[in-house]
């Protein structure tokens, strides 16, 4: 946690992506995080009709030429999940489970979320529901919990949880389960509810109900009003202005998290324009310090 970068981009879609381009071409020390696939949408997406410049491309073809641009750039993707961003004395703080990286502005660009919060998810959030098994697990020492995972990125964290936790209950989400330890027991079935008082008492599933103490929720990215404490939204999005800045100054958002429409085109230039802004925020808050250090 030593080093302070000039710039974190959070997310390795077309926004981000193109954020991570401008602060590099601006020669600013930045930190990229994502995931090794990079843009579920541009992958599965059969052909792009209105990209310009590319007329009828195939949206994998298209996602590999952006990956090679940013690799032929210098810029490394860091693979690992960000559970959570903290903005401490004009720094932010990303955390990735054990580790924390400090930079001294950074851009939301995780795309949307699409999946509905399950019923009692949003209620029993901070009283037994949890997204950052790493970071809660010893108050679940000795107790029961679910571990309900949208990603093979989950098994990791089951796996951690199991050696706290009386009992790990995980309900895979997706198809191919790579390992878990035999102190897991994987559970099938869709989520229903979260129940309980004061506190998480059941999981139901539509297979039937699990007795726990808390509830992990482990998808491919997090809420953004749930990854960045006291960030505003507009509905499901980000609210940010026309420089792509958030009402948290030295922090931006770019592409679908920051509202429709989800195009392509909309979420590179947004990409450039908070990057270029941030650029903008990070030079003059350089220049502040060093004045500062000189009238001393």
């Amino acid at each position: 946690m030593d080093e302070l970068y000039d710039i974190s981009i959070i997310g390795c879609g077309p926004a981000g992506i193109s954020a991570a381009l401008n602060a590099k071409i601006r020669n600013k020390n930045i930190l990229f995080f994502g995931t090794e696939l990079c843009s579920i949408k541009m992958h599965k997406s059969p052909i792009v009709f209105n990209y310009l410049g590319f007329p009828k491309i195939k949206g994998e073809d298209l996602r590999q030429k952006f990956l090679k641009h940013a690799e032929e750039s210098g810029i490394v993707l860091i693979n690992e999940r960000v559970e959570a961003v903290y903005n401490i004395e004009n720094e932010f703080h990303i955390r990735c489970g054990e580790k924390t990286y400090r930079s001294k502005s950074a851009i939301i660009a995780t795309g949307i979320n699409y999946g509905r919060a399950i019923k009692g998810e949003t209620e029993f959030l901070g009283k037994g529901v949890g997204y950052c098994a790493t970071c809660d697990a010893p108050l679940y020492e000795g107790k029961r919990v679910a571990l309900i995972a949208y990603t093979d990125e989950a098994e990791t964290e089951g796996n951690f949880l199991s050696e706290i936790c009386e009992k790990v209950y995980y309900i895979p989400l997706y198809k191919n389960i790579g390992f878990l330890n035999e102190r897991v027991e994987i559970i099938r079935g869709e989520p229903i509810e979260i129940t309980g008082e004061q506190t998480v008492k059941n999981l139901v599933l539509d297979t039937t109900t699990l007795e726990v103490s808390g509830v992990f929720i482990i998808k491919e990215t997090l809420p953004p009003q749930q990854l960045v404490p006291g960030l505003e939204m507009d509905g499901p999005h980000i609210k940010v202005n026309r420089n792509m800045m958030t009402n948290i100054e030295g922090l931006y958002a770019a592409g679908d998290c920051a509202g429709k429409p989800y195009q392509l085109s909309k979420a590179v230039g947004e990409g450039q324009i908070a990057a270029l802004h941030a650029v903008e925020y990070v030079d003059k808050a350089t220049s502040s310090d060093k004045m500062s250090i000189l009238l001393r």
